[in-house]
């Protein structure tokens, strides 16, 4: 396969999120597993009765940081507080959750649940998900017999595409001035929290993509990707506003939800071994 060129449709960026809900962190290339980017979203935030709690509710979820070390391990980070670093919990004993599709994940520990607890005002557990769970794909939500998630909401790989986000961007210039107010700064990839993005494709071209190969690995498309009130949030100053769902809901609203991005599960089986990287072409069918 040829390399990727400025003008093909390729890669420009891949994100991991150790901790669903927490702070993404950049890489140049990843490791594809059957659940997803090696490391992402395998950790998750629950309350003391296992109910899974995310950003949409606690805000300040959005300014933790969780970077990976080896073996499956973290190091949460957050302002002003000593960092603590985590090894994955294998061999604990596990603990009720309510995900779908997964009722328990292994406890992190005390400490984990302390620091949590404190950066975010209210008892939080961490938990992660071993690598024995096989947590499959809801087929209300595209999913397949085989298919394997991460803690996600519904799919292993969410994608957008730098062309989509800037014709969005452009509706939040027109939204603003058609109401009198004072156009914001564009929206950047971060409010939608993409594994990867891509460029080179007319304005939501991915939308019809069924299957796609993001560099040699193939890929097929679980569904379009509705949205939530997580977009809503400013990633500096954490506080809710009225875009971009405003905007979408004009132009990108059906079957109740708005629509942005697309998720995707790789097709198996999965080549071992196989690599994501930045500058991949991208080839959907």
């Amino acid at each position: 396969m040829t390399a990727a060129t400025p003008e093909g449709l390729h890669v420009t960026a891949l994100t991991v999120y150790p901790v669903k809900s927490l702070a993404g962190i950049p890489v140049d290339e990843a490791l594809v597993e059957t659940r997803g980017l090696h490391g992402d979203r395998r950790w998750a935030v629950v309350d003391p009765e296992g109910t899974k709690v995310t950003a949409r509710e606690e805000h300040a979820l959005l300014g933790l940081r969780a970077e990976p070390l080896d073996d499956g391990g973290v190091r949460l980070v957050a302002p002003g507080a000593d960092a603590l670093e985590l090894a994955a919990p294998r061999g604990a004993a596990p603990v009720p959750v309510a995900f779908s599709g997964q009722e328990q994940a292994l406890s992190a520990g005390a400490h984990a649940d302390a620091w949590l607890t404190a950066r975010v005002g209210r008892p939080l557990r961490l938990v992660w998900q071993d690598d024995e769970t096989h947590r499959p794909i809801r087929p209300d939500m595209g999913g397949a017999d085989g298919d394997s998630n991460s803690l996600s909401d519904a799919a292993p790989l969410h994608v957008t595409s730098e062309s989509s986000l800037a014709r969005l961007n452009d509706w939040l210039l027109e939204t603003a001035a058609e109401r009198g107010e004072q156009p914001r700064d564009p929206l950047g990839h971060d409010r939608f929290r993409p594994n990867v993005v891509v460029s080179g494709s007319e304005p939501f071209a991915e939308d019809s993509w069924t299957t796609v190969r993001l560099g040699d690995v193939p890929f097929r498309a679980t569904m379009v990707c509705d949205r939530c009130v997580m977009t809503t949030v400013d990633r500096v100053e954490l506080r809710t506003g009225k875009e971009p769902i405003r905007t979408l809901a004009r132009h990108r609203k059906w079957d109740g939800a708005t629509w942005f991005g697309i998720r995707l599960t790789p097709v198996l089986p999965l080549v071992e071994g196989a690599v994501l990287r930045v500058g991949d072409p991208v080839d959907p069918a």
